[in-house]
């Protein structure tokens, strides 16, 4: 199998890496497209691939395309890659809010992949949502599917729009549990712990609580039921919460994720 990364960015790398480890790919049948000079010399030196930057025949040996560029970069892409695009190939983008549809006209395949993955990813951890058009082959949509695990978990969704709702969710998700660490934090060094105790409060709790939720099978509400008693500690802190509608103001900052991935 042959696979070409367009962006050599956190998230193209991580794919490159991960298929590497995993021993999908080979080095010789990896190529990346990387338009910044300084960049592509970088990854020369890693030997992850062929490293390219600009687009020629190669691009049309590929099995698999995959798009880990900005969105706002994506019509220049689409312009120069298209000569070269075979519509048999497969196109998997991770780009936020381009939609099939899109990808599909500006390049002349049918044949289109969209997911979404997070910053996990590149440990391992990552938590992908994916969908595809009609005209991936079940065959096809099952390697998509192993190279995704190849970073962590992959969720189907047949609705396109899921995807966007994905972004808000697990893509823009590590960013809110590093911001209550960061707050957690913040409350352990104000009530006279050093730093670095402080961390170490913060990510042994975030870390403990989700091995729990892992082990056991319990819902969030039961696990907060059990560490709530009546006239505690805990319950004090949640009422306090409660009381500034944290819950509710959580879920705004959420949907308002979802609102910028849709436009």
């Amino acid at each position: 199998m042959k696979i070409l990364i367009i962006g050599g960015g956190n998230m193209g790398l991580t794919f490159a890496r991960s298929f590497l480890a995993t021993h999908i790919v080979i080095a010789e049948n990896m190529f990346i497209l990387e338009k910044s000079i300084e960049k592509a010399e970088e990854l020369k030196k890693q030997q992850i691939g062929s490293i390219h930057g600009e687009p020629d025949n190669y691009v049309s040996e590929a099995d698999l395309i995959i798009l880990a560029v900005k969105p706002q970069d994506s019509r220049e892409l689409f312009a120069r890659i298209k000569p070269f695009v075979d519509p048999q190939q497969v196109v998997l983008s991770i780009m936020a809010g381009v939609k099939s549809e899109d990808i599909a006209e500006s390049l002349g395949t049918k044949k289109v992949v969209r997911a979404m993955p997070n910053l996990p990813a590149q440990i391992g951890f990552g938590m992908t949502v994916y969908t595809s058009s009609n005209e991936v082959t079940r065959i096809e949509l099952v390697t998509v599917q192993n190279l995704l695990n190849a970073t962590g978990k992959a969720i189907y969704v047949e609705d396109e729009g899921m995807i966007d709702a994905a972004t808000a969710i697990s893509g823009s998700g590590p960013a809110y549990v590093f911001y209550f660490m960061q707050k957690l934090i913040e409350s352990a060094v104000s009530m006279g712990f050093a730093k670095s105790e402080a961390e170490m409060l913060s990510y042994q709790t975030f870390r403990g609580a989700v091995e729990l939720f892992n082990k056991y099978d319990f819902t969030c509400q039961e696990w907060i039921d059990k560490v709530s008693s009546k006239g505690g500690t805990t319950e004090a802190a949640l009422n306090k919460m409660q009381a500034h509608t944290t819950g509710y103001h959580f879920k705004e900052g959420v949907k308002a994720a979802l609102d910028r991935a849709r436009n």
